[in-house]
C-alpha cells in the first residue's frame, strides 16, 4: 500500500529518483533532452524549478510547487478529443507521475524493454529551512563531482549550474537562487568552496 503523502501546495521540495535497482534512465544525450522537454511540458503548469540534475541512473530537482490559487486549469491539447471538466486543476502529484510515465514509455519503446524504469514513489524531501536553501542546490550541481562523472561541475552539462550563471533566457528561477547566494559571484564561490 502506497502511504505516501502528495506533494503540498505553495511547499518546496528535493524531488529525486532513480532508476529501478539502480539501472540507468539516460543512455544517449536525446534522453536528457526528452526528459527535459517532458519536465517543461509536464512541470511547468505546477511548480517553479530552482535548481535540477540529470545523471545517467537519477536526477534530482529542486522546485516550489505552486500556491493552489496559481495552478493554471486544465486545458485538452490541440487534437485531444477527450472532454475535459470545466475549472479542473493540475494536480502536482499526479503531474510528476505522468511526467514519469511519459518518460519510461518514450525510453521503453526506444529501448525495446518492458516494466517500470523509475523506483515508485518517487522521493521527496520538503524544505522549510531557507539556509537549507545553499546547501541543496550546491548539492543538486555537485552531484557529477561526487560520483566522479567530472572533476569540476562546469564540465557536466546536465545541471542548472551552466544556466544559472548564464543571461540566457531560462524558465528557472535563476534570480530567486542567486538571491540566496547574494550575488552571482558568490554563487559561483560557494561552488567552488563546496561548503
Amino acid at each position: 500500500m502506497n502511504t505516501t503523502k502528495p506533494v503540498e501546495y505553495d511547499a518546496y521540495y528535493h524531488i529525486y529518483n532513480r532508476g529501478i535497482n539502480g539501472a540507468d534512465i539516460f543512455r544517449r544525450e536525446d534522453d536528457y533532452l526528452r526528459f527535459l522537454r517532458l519536465y517543461d511540458e509536464y512541470i511547468v503548469h505546477i511548480a517553479d524549478t530552482f535548481a535540477w540534475c540529470l545523471m545517467k541512473n537519477h536526477f534530482h530537482l529542486l522546485v516550489r510547487i505552486l500556491a493552489e490559487d496559481e495552478i493554471q486549469y486544465m486545458k485538452p491539447k490541440e487534437g485531444d478529443k477527450r472532454i475535459y471538466p470545466e475549472k479542473k486543476k493540475y494536480n502536482p502529484s499526479r503531474q510528476f507521475a505522468h511526467l514519469f510515465d511519459a518518460y519510461a514509455k518514450a525510453f521503453n519503446f526506444r529501448y525495446e524493454r518492458t516494466g517500470a524504469l523509475f523506483e515508485t514513489p518517487f522521493r521527496r524531501i520538503k524544505i522549510t529551512d531557507e539556509q537549507y536553501f545553499k546547501q541543496v542546490v550546491f548539492y543538486i550541481h555537485n552531484n557529477p563531482v561526487k560520483h566522479g562523472f567530472v572533476e569540476n561541475l562546469i564540465d557536466y552539462p546536465w545541471t542548472s549550474y551552466l544556466t544559472i550563471i548564464s543571461v540566457k533566457p531560462t524558465c528557472l528561477q535563476r534570480e530567486k537562487v542567486l538571491g540566496w547566494f547574494n550575488s552571482k559571484a558568490e554563487f559561483i564561490e560557494y561552488h567552488k568552496k563546496g561548503d
